[in-house]
């Protein structure tokens, strides 16, 4: 038979998270600042394809992708909303990928990815801790 515990060792139940509140005013602004940006990364993309591969070192292109993750980020910090954890490490990503390109003349994409990753490991304390990174929309 199973052993009956005494109420007060018994363990209470976990009370369920509250789910954030959106504010609609934030997710206005957020989703003008995500359409720049996607409108940035649309030129961006039409001028890699437009001009001559002999023109633009790759690298370049890739710092270009990582300013405008970027770019974004530091619109929603401006502006009091939330950074986004995906377009950060995409945009330190994309940055360190293409400053690593130009000086070695090297693709090595994956290797930065996982030198980033470890990084944002590192730091991730540091931004839960001033809640600088979640849902933009959240209040």
């Amino acid at each position: 038979m199973e052993e009956m515990r005494p109420i007060e060792e018994q363990k209470p139940a976990k009370e369920p998270k509250p789910r954030p509140l959106i504010d609609p005013a934030k997710a206005a602004l957020n989703k003008t600042l995500e359409t720049a940006a996607w409108g940035a990364f649309l030129i961006l993309l039409g001028a890699s394809w437009l001009v001559p591969a002999s023109q633009v070192k790759d690298g370049w292109w890739s710092i270009g992708l990582g300013v405008i993750w970027l770019g974004l980020n530091f619109a929603r910090l401006r502006n009091g909303l939330r950074m986004s954890v995906f377009t950060t490490f995409l945009g330190v990503l994309a940055i360190a990928a293409g400053v690593v390109g130009l000086l070695f003349k090297t693709d090595v994409d994956f290797a930065v990815f996982l030198m980033v990753a470890g990084a944002f490991l590192i730091f991730k304390p540091f931004f839960d801790k001033r809640e600088l990174l979640g849902k933009a929309e959240q209040g």
